[in-house]
């Protein structure tokens, strides 16, 4: 260890690294629970290309593990400390080096919080589409690495699809340059897509080039109280069927619907058993919502209003972002599932993580982004009470379980991690995983970037 941290200061300023045990140990996890996490040797801050390629020549000479970390915010533990290696925390990189409005595009670090680049670009009549829960805190670095979604991908899409380009360290320290800043591209295989997703697996990305889009209008938002999920699925399916293409569509339960208010004082209705929010940011918003009102009342909403205002739409927006910190509020720990199924198999996604809650005596609310099939059950658990903490796995497991056999995703946006890695190789069947592994040996023969991960 004396050797690692001799060999680091060597290229970085004595500010970058943090050696004392009772601060390392604070980088030690992300946001998921039931995840293992080791102790860090050193935590590593870099503020400049140079200092990440010496880290990662440094970790690479003495085949020391390196766990590339963002905010912090995820939900499967792909940032969680493995015993002895080097957290490289890239939160200091947090330029926006450019913006383009003729090109659309903004050429930004990996420490870049969404928020603080989705106003920066909204003051030049743009706008970066991605918009995770978590916005507020998370990194550009951090989503690109989860290939995360957010509320508005219904119409506008995932990370994916903004990502047209990446400078990312290898794990010897070589610089790769992948994708490109133009409107088009097809030059050679799309590594650009292939590092989105792969949770630190197979690089370190320190500059990404992102699509940007023309600021949409103000959107404006409707809410349908429904008797049963059933219902409020039956009409989300007939939204999509009729061919409109709201902003957002968001699915609360009864259990989500009542945290929420609990720990907000919204005063939503807590008589609903499912609460629908349906969003329009076309030049006739209203219109929009009074079809898709017709639409909810034909499936069975036993209340649909629209929102008059932008302010008041903010407010039920507002409600479904404080979904996971309510249900959070519920107990003393919480798993948050993340099965993605096709729309049309979502009411049977959520009536079977109902009965799956009943099964196991548990507290599992629901929050979803109903437009994609992307469910969150949120399975809410006493963690000091072992027979509660391993019913609250199994059920997990169930629900998982489930999302696969209607079809869907173990993840739709939250990655793999380590919470995960035993459903991904059911997912992707043993040839599968053959070449997966195959890929990430090709980029990292040693096995030092983010081991444990994933596979």
């Amino acid at each position: 260890m004396d050797d690692l941290i001799e060999r680091l200061r060597a290229g970085l300023p004595a500010e970058a690294l943090i050696t004392d045990p009772d601060v390392t140990v604070s980088y030690g996890r992300d946001m998921a629970g039931f995840c293992a996490a080791g102790t860090p040797a050193v935590v590593v801050l870099p503020r400049t290309v140079e200092q990440v390629r010496h880290v990662m020549r440094t970790a690479t000479a003495l085949r020391v593990p390196v766990v590339p970390q963002g905010a912090r915010t995820g939900l499967s533990g792909a940032a969680n400390a493995s015993d002895g290696c080097i957290v490289l925390s890239l939160l200091r990189m947090d330029r926006i080096l450019e913006i383009s409005p003729v090109d659309r595009i903004a050429v930004v670090e990996p420490g870049v919080v969404n928020a603080d680049l989705s106003r920066a670009v909204g003051e030049l009549g743009l706008a970066y589409p991605p918009d995770p829960s978590s916005w507020e805190s998370c990194t550009i670095g951090g989503n690109i690495g989860t290939a995360s979604g957010g509320l508005c991908c219904v119409k506008y899409g995932v990370t994916a699809e903004y990502v047209l380009g990446l400078e990312v360290v290898l794990a010897d320290g070589r610089l790769l340059n992948t994708g490109r800043r133009t409107a088009k591209g097809v030059a050679g295989y799309d590594l650009t897509r292939l590092f989105v997703g792969s949770e630190g697996s197979l690089g370190i990305v320190v500059k990404a080039v992102l699509a940007l889009r023309p600021k949409p209008p103000a959107q404006l938002v409707l809410g349908a109280e429904f008797p049963s999920a059933a219902a409020a699925c039956a009409a989300i399916c007939a939204v999509m069927e009729r061919g409109h293409t709201p902003s957002l569509l968001e699915l609360m339960d009864r259990t989500t619907v009542r945290a929420v208010n609990a720990t907000t004082g919204m005063g939503l209705p807590e008589t609903t058993e499912a609460l629908l929010l349906c969003a329009f940011d076309t030049p006739d918003p209203a219109a929009d919502l009074a079809a898709v009102g017709e639409l909810c009342r034909a499936a069975g909403a036993t209340e649909v209003v629209p929102a008059d205002t932008p302010a008041e739409s903010e407010l039920l927006l507002q409600a479904r972002r404080s979904a996971l910190p309510a249900l959070e509020s519920l107990s003393t720990a919480t798993m948050i599932d993340d099965v993605c199924v096709p729309r049309s198999r979502l009411g049977e996604m959520i009536e079977g993580t109902a009965r799956i809650a009943e099964k196991y005596g548990l507290t599992i609310g629901v929050c979803a982004h109903a437009g994609d099939g992307n469910t969150h059950p949120v399975v809410c658990f006493d963690q000091h009470d072992p027979e509660e903490s391993r019913r609250a796995r199994e059920s997990f497991d169930a629900i998982m379980a489930l999302g696969l056999e209607l079809g869907g995703t173990i993840t739709g946006e939250h990655g793999v991690g380590v919470l995960k890695k035993e459903w991904l190789a059911r997912e992707l069947g043993p040839v599968g995983l053959e070449m997966q592994r195959g890929i990430k040996a090709a980029f990292d023969p040693l096995n030092i970037l983010n081991p444990g991960k994933l596979f």
